[in-house]
């Protein structure tokens, strides 16, 4: 690994957040690099795990002393970063170690929290489940681990019957879901890390890599350093650090990325410049139908395709989008050289979209269309911002529509086939989908006497009440409503506790078991290392604890068709462990009889996983992964792809075995331009656009813990161009009201930092729970993967004194 990326990144670190210092205590953890000499001696032990943070997948060695962690390093040994490391993974052990840990059960009574026993609180959610199992809702997130999502999944849709549960992930990474399965008929990626350090051009739609994966750029940056040739074309609604580094910019207006891959593609059509081999031989072309429109579409011709997108021309796709015509050309004479590779990446900025799954699905087809598809270095590629929101979310299936390995709960074989892997009595699973997100919460906080059916909602590994859309309709509303009941697992005080009715002590990252998904189709395991502090519990234990007391209340969904618990463990003798008592949840690797269980479900789809113990022995292992002659288990870069994947059929070069059209063929979709759903006007006249920064992960709860990350970022800001600022006679550091026809928002205006808006325009990053700028976001979502827009609002901007921008 190239000295000069290891150093870059190093520094990096060291420049924002300096050496760790737990915030309230005196641990100090050193900050190592790879190449840094671990200490020796019996005191420390080191041991892998994957970053507790985004969906990079970075491994770290742990140091551990005393029943504390110590220190962190980067893994060498892991192919994900080479033992590189950004501010916040140098710093992940410091996560568990802020002074006001959730150490004790609290139950809410008149008013206020008070503290009570496990055996108290899981019996008052046991009983509030089994009064009304259907009004009973479970909220999760892409940080659960693979065999917390797979248990409450089984505890939901296998023993209550119950589809009321979704996760976090359906603000973030729904839509790419949708795109990948209307495209390819299988979600996730077909390429993997490699590509970054294959390809000619890397190609960022709406994201900003340089902060929010920045290991990930490294690679790219660390090519460049090595004087080869690497091109660098920034979409985007406003300058970032990324931009900074890119060759091309192409600023465009909110949606404007959708006009600019059908301009592109409508190039390739009209200068025949589009690679007919491939498409002939693999690819379909799609339409959305006209009425009730789906995911499968509606088969149209090439000749229908052209003539669709013949008026998306450089210059109508230049009024839509405000990219000039030339920039459309040129990206469209990149895709039409087949003797470069291209490599697409995006993130939050092509899902928060109200045409999400549109977006998506046309980028992929560009690079279907092309032919930069399939080999080192092309590819369509969707970055993921939670550790497991792949591993856990979309693979385990904890949606509310979805069931284990890419299965879905209305189709009837789908639900035969799980009844039959959890050994449950035929028709155990219901057929309804439970309610999304958005709708979900809706239901949680509106009265029951006027429809409001869900009244009952235990939330674990996330914080809605910072996170949400909208939050005064969708979260705040829960205030004052008796019959509403909100339990919240979590690590510390939070928006979302804020309101929670009973608070239950999570344990954290190594403080238990785990395994996680990454964006590349890597599974990653790693072992409990140090002790939760208190009385803070495993997530993953308090599904099991809720199950097993609603099995004491008499419930027959927690018994299989043979009356067996649907968790029961047993030992090599044949007797079952009570791991429902926590005292003995250790006595043996649940996680390992979990994950076992799951594997079954996990060939259908072509997603197929090694034993547990193979993942214990690697650094994570991308699947497919399937177990060769001599007893070794070989993993997968290149899905879809003959010289890599063994399910393409023999002898063919691409084989989309999982397609749609049932016949090997990847889908080339067709979707008309929409404008966004809110625009701005004379009484709101900017453009709003949320999102992260690097110093702090999603809403802050464990990075604004950590002292130096606070401190190199303690508050949230909204971005202005200098010349709307200057027109409202605003300055820098001054505080203004951001408004919305939702809620508002008071921020410190930070002109010309690290993003620079264009007029008309401004950014905020969510991070910080004191200044909620979700209050102004709108609950707009895509038809498709029910996935809200947060990239788009209009709001106005007001000095405090009151006089509005």
């Amino acid at each position: 690994m190239d000295a000069q990326r290891r150093t870059f990144l190093k520094s990096s670190a060291m420049a924002a957040a300096g050496s760790l210092v737990a915030s309230g205590t005196s641990l100090s953890l050193p900050v190592l690099a790879a190449e840094d000499h671990l200490p020796d001696g019996d005191d420390v032990r080191w041991n892998k795990a994957p970053c507790r943070f985004c969906g990079t997948g970075c491994h770290v060695q742990v140091g551990v002393e005393s029943g504390r962690v110590v220190a962190i390093a980067g893994d060498k040994a892991a192919d994900v970063n080479k033992g590189l490391l950004c501010v916040k993974g140098y710093h992940v052990g410091g996560i568990l170690y802020g002074e006001d840990r959730l150490t004790q059960p609290l139950l809410r009574k008149e008013g206020r929290l008070t503290e009570v026993s496990w055996d108290e609180a899981i019996t008052i959610i046991a009983e509030r489940i089994m009064k009304a199992p259907e009004r009973f809702a479970f909220y999760g997130s892409g940080q659960w681990t693979i065999p917390e999502g797979y248990a409450a999944q089984k505890l939901m849709k296998g023993g209550l019957g119950n589809n009321q549960i979704d996760p976090n992930a359906r603000l973030c990474m729904a839509s790419a879901v949708t795109g990948f399965l209307a495209t390819y008929g299988v979600d996730e990626p077909a390429g993997c890390y490699q590509d970054l350090d294959e390809c000619d051009v890397v190609i960022t739609w709406g994201n900003n890599p340089a902060e929010m994966h920045p290991v990930l750029f490294s690679r790219v940056t660390d090519r460049r350093s090595r004087g080869e040739k690497v091109m660098l074309i920034d979409i985007g609604t406003r300058r970032t650090r990324t931009t900074d580094a890119a060759d091309e910019y192409l600023e465009m207006k909110p949606h404007g990325d959708v006009a600019i891959s059908l301009g592109v593609m409508h190039l390739l059509v009209a200068n025949e410049n589009y690679d007919k081999a491939f498409v002939e031989k693999h690819c379909n072309f799609r339409g959305a139908e006209a009425d009730a429109p789906t995911l499968h579409g509606e088969a149209i011709s090439e000749a229908d395709f052209r003539k669709r997108i013949a008026k998306y021309t450089p210059e109508h796709v230049e009024a839509l989008s405000g990219v000039p015509a030339a920039k459309i050309r040129m990206l469209a004479d990149l895709f039409a050289d087949r003797e470069i590779r291209i490599t697409s990446l995006w993130c939050m900025g092509m899902n928060q979209h109200t045409m999400g799954t549109a977006i998506n699905s046309l980028v992929h087809g560009v690079h279907l269309l092309s032919g930069h598809f399939g080999r080192p270095g092309d590819a369509p590629t969707s970055l993921t911002g939670q550790p497991s929101a792949c591993g856990t979310v979309r693979e385990v299936g904890t949606l509310a529509h979805a069931l284990p390995g890419g299965r879905l709960v209305e189709n009837a074989e789908h639900r035969q086939q799980c009844e039959e892997l959890w050994n449950l009595r035929p028709g155990s699973i219901n057929a309804t989908p439970g309610y999304h997100t958005v709708k979900m919460f809706e239901q949680f906080t509106k009265p029951t006497a006027e429809g409001g059916d869900i009244d009952t909602m235990f939330v674990q590994v996330t914080n809605p009440g910072q996170t949400l859309p909208n939050l005064n309709a969708l979260f705040n509303d829960k205030q004052g409503l008796e019959d509403k009941f909100l339990i919240v697992s979590d690590v510390y005080p939070t928006a979302t506790t804020r309101l929670a009715d009973l608070i239950l002590p999570a344990a954290m990252w190594v403080e238990k078991n785990g395994m996680f998904g990454n964006s590349e189709r890597r599974t990653q395991q790693w072992f409990k290392m140090v002790d939760p502090p208190g009385q803070a519990r495993d997530d993953c234990w308090m599904t099991i604890a809720i199950a097993h007391k609603l099995l004491e209340l008499g419930h027959e969904g927690m018994k299989d068709k043979d009356g067996e618990f649907i968790f029961a463990v047993r030992d090599d003798a044949g007797d079952e462990l009570p791991v429902w008592e926590y005292e003995h949840y250790y006595d043996t690797n649940v996680d390992k009889h979990l994950f076992e269980e799951y594997r079954g479900f996990t060939t259908m789809k072509h997603k197929n996983l090694a034993p547990y113990d193979e993942y214990v022995k690697a650094r994570g292992l991308r699947w497919p992964v399937v177990e060769q002659p001599d007893g070794s288990w070989r993993e997968t870069r290149y899905r879809f792809s003959g010289f890599d994947d063994p399910f393409v059929a023999e002898g063919e070069e691409f084989d989309f075995y999982h397609s749609s059209s049932k016949d090997g063929r990847a889908q080339i979709w067709f979707h008309e331009y929409q404008p966004p759903p809110e625009m701005p006007d004379g009484e709101y006249p900017f453009w709003l656009c949320t999102g992260r920064v690097l110093e702090h992960w999603h809403s802050g709860t464990m990075t604004r813990r950590v002292a130096p990350l606070s401190r190199a970022m303690p508050t949230a800001y909204v971005e202005m161009n200098p010349e709307d600022a200057r027109a409202a006679n605003i300055r820098q550091g001054e505080t203004v009201v951001i408004e919305s026809r939702r809620g508002t928002a008071e921020l410190p205006v930070w002109i010309d930092g690290r993003g620079r808006p264009p007029r008309g325009t401004v950014f905020v990053p969510f991070f910080d729970e004191t200044k909620l700028i979700n209050n102004c976001t709108l609950e707009a979502h895509d038809p498709f993967s029910k996935q809200p827009d947060y990239k788009k609002c209009a709001v106005r901007v007001m000095k405090q004194s009151g006089a509005r921008t």
